[in-house]
């Protein structure tokens, strides 16, 4: 178990460099043992099932090398389909999806509080938490490069220059069997869609989402490039941080997955 902070942010680093390897940019191999890795330091006693979505789900192909994508998706490989049925056929109890929508709502720390107590409190490890994001929500889905060249931080009123909701806190680092600590893993200072994901959350991105987002910059100029809206979709599908699941749209997507037994929150 490592305790320093620099053995633990190498950690962190090769989650993300296996999760990038999953959206079928590189090979997996060896980096889908490194992100099992990373993630068992944070996976709760008896959460094996957990444990063992998490390396199918990082094995999983994620398409971010479009050119150009259309309003409504029609085929399976134009979304996250492989990593999607792994979601709804998961085989661990309970499982909870979050309708998320607001950006600088509590969203990060109600799910954090859910999977604490149900964790700790009822005694589920295999307890499986989702974002369902879109809306305003959506924009802490997007890599800091897309950020930078949109400047999103524009659609904050200047609150946020950068994703923030992605970076790290000192907290993160924190001794993950010390349950208890205030200011640890598992508090409120440490509200974070990479800690989350590194626990087991899965964060979905909604494809109607990104095509309106873009629809709205394209209209008022906001296109460095001269792309098509087809085009600047595209780019926004391809710069979704790692280990994202792109849906072909939320609010349906929050069918299938009530249909398959999951719990809707918002």
């Amino acid at each position: 178990m490592p305790s320093s902070t620099s053995q633990l942010a190498s950690r962190r680093l090769a989650l993300q460099s296996t999760l990038v390897a999953g959206l079928g940019l590189t090979a997996l191999g060896s980096r889908a043992a490194q992100a099992a890795s990373a993630q068992e330091r944070m996976m709760p006693p008896g959460a094996a099932t957990l444990a063992e979505l998490g390396k199918k789900l990082a094995a999983a192909p994620r398409r971010r090398d479009f050119k150009t994508t259309q309003m409504i998706l029609e085929h399976p490989n134009e979304w996250d389909s492989e990593a999607l049925d792994l979601l709804l056929s998961y085989a661990g109890k309970p499982r909870q999806v979050w309708d998320n929508t607001q950006l600088e709502g509590p969203w990060l720390n109600l799910m954090r509080n859910s999977m604490n107590a149900q964790i700790w409190s009822f005694k589920h490890p295999d307890f499986l938490a989702l974002s369902a994001t879109h809306g305003p929500a959506h924009l802490a889905l997007f890599d800091d490069a897309l950020w930078a060249k949109y400047q999103l931080g524009s659609l904050t009123k200047g609150k946020a220059k950068t994703n923030v909701w992605i970076k790290t806190s000192p907290a993160a680092d924190a001794d993950p069997k010390a349950v208890e600590d205030s200011k640890g893993v598992y508090s409120p200072a440490d509200n974070s869609i990479t800690v989350l994901q590194e626990r087991g959350a899965v964060f979905l991105a909604c494809h109607n989402a990104i095509w309106e987002l873009t629809g709205h910059l394209h209209a008022k100029g906001a296109n460095p490039d001269k792309k098509t809206h087809g085009e600047m979709a595209a780019e926004f599908t391809n710069h979704l941080i790692p280990g994202v699941v792109l849906t072909p749209g939320i609010v349906a997507t929050l069918v299938e997955l009530e249909d398959s037994g999951y719990r809707y929150a918002a």
